[in-house]
């Protein structure tokens, strides 16, 4: 990568060339791998959620213990599920991408520092 980083034309680095890079596309495909079936997932959770709070009153309003009710736990999942996600994600990018974005900001460092 490091061949195509500085720009021909005026000697700066040519990040449409890193963009289009194996490995900057790489990095990405990994990211979007993540990000979009958990957030399809989330969607689908949450708003099954809505429709259940809408449409299924009585189910949501069953007791499970004294004033603990099937929405209430429901709606707390909610946060549960929302910083499970993002512990996910985090444990994820510092494993996976986060070594791959440094390499690539290295080697444009590198490449700046040469020009």
């Amino acid at each position: 990568m490091t061949d195509r980083i500085i720009d021909e034309s005026g000697g700066g680095i040519d990040y449409i060339a890193v963009e289009e890079s194996e490995r900057f596309q790489g990095l990405k495909r990994m990211q979007r791998s993540f990000i979009f079936p958990l957030a399809a997932f989330f969607l689908l959770w949450y708003f099954a959620y809505v429709l259940l709070a809408a449409f299924a009153a009585d189910f949501m309003s069953q007791r499970v213990w004294g004033d603990i009710t099937i929405g209430l736990l429901l709606g707390l999942g909610q946060f549960v599920t929302t910083f499970a996600i993002t512990m996910g994600y985090v444990s994820f990018a510092n494993r996976k991408l986060d070594p791959v974005a440094k390499e690539i900001r290295e080697d444009l460092e590198r490449a700046e520092v040469a020009k």
